[in-house]
């Protein structure tokens, strides 16, 4: 039995795969980032640890809430950060590149120190 669709459906179909596709490789390259680093400090509010890449809310005192993104989740065990390694409370220095829209408090993170312990997450990307 084969499928049969409308053009504009076809259409459709296409145009939502690549725009959901482009959308995805987007936001897990580089692409989205500025180039320079900044420090941003905070206390972890929220921790996730998972596919596609495990993120963590950080409330800082001047900006509220923020997303930071960490490396995959492989990539991110090789660093030493897993489960148990910070919990909500802890106080955190995050060295990373933040998004190049500056509405957005998004940063993706290069190095994370939670209660003084350093994690490398992309070591080779850390700027001197």
């Amino acid at each position: 039995m084969t499928a049969r669709f409308s053009r504009p459906a076809a259409a459709f179909v296409l145009a939502a795969a690549l725009t959901i596709g482009t959308a995805a490789y987007a936001h897990h390259g580089w692409e989205w980032a500025e180039e320079t680093q900044t420090t941003l400090e905070g206390t972890i509010r929220e921790i996730y640890i998972g596919p596609p890449h495990p993120t963590l809310k950080v409330e800082t005192a001047k900006d509220g809430l923020w997303q930071i993104d960490l490396a995959n989740p492989s990539q991110t065990a090789r660093a030493g950060f897993a489960e148990g390694s910070a919990r909500p409370g802890h106080k955190i220095v995050i060295l990373g590149n933040r998004s190049t829209q500056k509405d957005q408090k998004l940063m993706k993170a290069v190095k994370i120190t939670v209660e003084g312990k350093d994690f490398l997450l992309y070591p080779e990307r850390i700027q001197k």
